[in-house]
């Protein structure tokens, strides 16, 4: 009984004691092994190896290019005064005297995208109709065209995944070109007016729609070689059979006398 108890109190004792050790150990220790300067400490890549801080290598931070902005072309629809009427007001004389309230209201500074293009277009339409009747004739329809077709280009550079757009727009592109031959070929004079009024710019067709490839260029080549010498070897012939015609002519006048 009491050689157990002694026992107890002889284990207490030790673990005090060892408790004690580590604790002054770790005391004596820690401020050489953690001592740092703020400086070091405030860097975000210091990093502990060997019970000290190891500083990173110097990184180079160099500065980004200046972002420049592209020049956006501007709309066609830019000249157009907010103060103009609708189409559909700028006839009546009546929308001419009202109050500044409903005249802003028929005017285009609370009109849609839809409203002003239709201005727009009528615009263009009067630089080139014939008369101020006509609506129908080709120069009305180019300018028609011209007006979507730009209008389809201002709405691509925002929308460049607009697929459907962009094949509406290649089709009108189709169209107007066919109508510009057309009236090259029919009324020059007209021809002329139409691309300097509309600011269009007409480029003729290329010879061959086909991409020039090496074997292309030497078959092409080939061939014109064969045209000449066959040309050649015609005209030498000719030049064989003249004398013998030449000859047979002769002997037909001769007989001819003869009888």
């Amino acid at each position: 009984m009491f050689a157990n108890a002694a026992l107890r109190a002889a284990l207490r004792s030790s673990a005090g004691a060892l408790r004690l050790e580590s604790g002054a150990l770790c005391a004596s220790l820690s401020p050489r092994l953690w001592t740092c300067s703020p400086a070091v400490l405030s860097t975000p890549r210091a990093a502990c190896v060997a019970g000290s801080f190891a500083l990173p290598p110097p990184v180079r931070h160099y500065a980004r290019g200046a972002n420049k902005k592209k020049a956006v072309p501007e709309s066609q629809l830019s000249d157009l005064s907010p103060t103009m009427l609708k189409k559909d007001f700028a006839a009546v004389p009546l929308a001419q005297t009202t109050d500044d309230l409903v005249r802003r209201l028929l005017s285009l500074e609370l009109a849609s995208h839809s409203e002003k293009l239709q201005l727009k277009t009528e615009q263009l339409i009067a630089k080139v109709q014939r008369d101020e009747n006509d609506r129908n004739s080709v120069e009305v329809q180019v300018a028609i065209l011209t007006a979507r077709i730009r209008n389809f280009q201002e709405h691509l550079r925002k929308h460049h995944k607009d697929k459907s757009n962009k094949r509406r727009m290649l089709m009108a592109i189709d169209r107007r070109k066919k109508l510009l031959k057309n009236l090259r070929l029919v009324r020059y004079d007209a021809f002329e007016k139409v691309c300097e009024q509309l600011g269009i710019t007409y480029t003729f067709p290329p010879e061959y729609y086909r991409r020039a490839t090496r074997r292309w260029v030497v078959k092409k080549a080939f061939c014109i070689k064969v045209f000449k010498e066959v040309q050649k070897q015609k005209a030498e012939q000719r030049l064989k059979m003249k004398p013998s015609l030449a000859s047979a002519e002769t002997a037909k006048t001769k007989a001819v006398d003869t009888q």
